[in-house]
């Protein structure tokens, strides 16, 4: 069992616990997620590009717990709707690498369809 599964089946226990999975429909999760990226964001909103290169101490406190928030929802929201995140993130990664070939995306931020 990897340390995501035990993760996943940490939060099934914990939302089955306190009967939240009436609750837990994928709509809900994914505006939930929604909602703590954006308390993520909040964390930055107003820095310089350099400040937030070196985040203070309480912005990395701030920002474990919101990142911890995030990931805990996406990983709910995942095993709701049976995707194996892991695998799509590779899947994804090879997309990405085919949109995005280094000779013409290295040091460029343009989106795939202007390069």
């Amino acid at each position: 069992m990897t340390e995501f599964d035990k993760l996943r089946d940490q939060l099934r226990d914990f939302a089955a616990a306190r009967d939240w999975d009436q609750f837990h429909s994928p709509k809900n999760l994914a505006m939930a997620l929604a909602g703590e990226a954006g308390e993520l964001l909040e964390n930055f909103q107003w820095l310089t590009e350099e400040q937030s290169r070196r985040p203070s101490p309480e912005l990395l406190a701030a920002a474990s717990e919101e990142i911890a928030d995030v990931l805990l929802y996406l990983v709910r929201l995942s095993d709701k709707l049976g995707i194996d995140p892991v695998a799509a993130a590779h899947a994804k990664m090879v997309a990405n690498e085919r949109k995005y070939p280094v000779e013409k995306s290295r040091g460029t931020a343009r989106k795939y369809t202007e390069l």
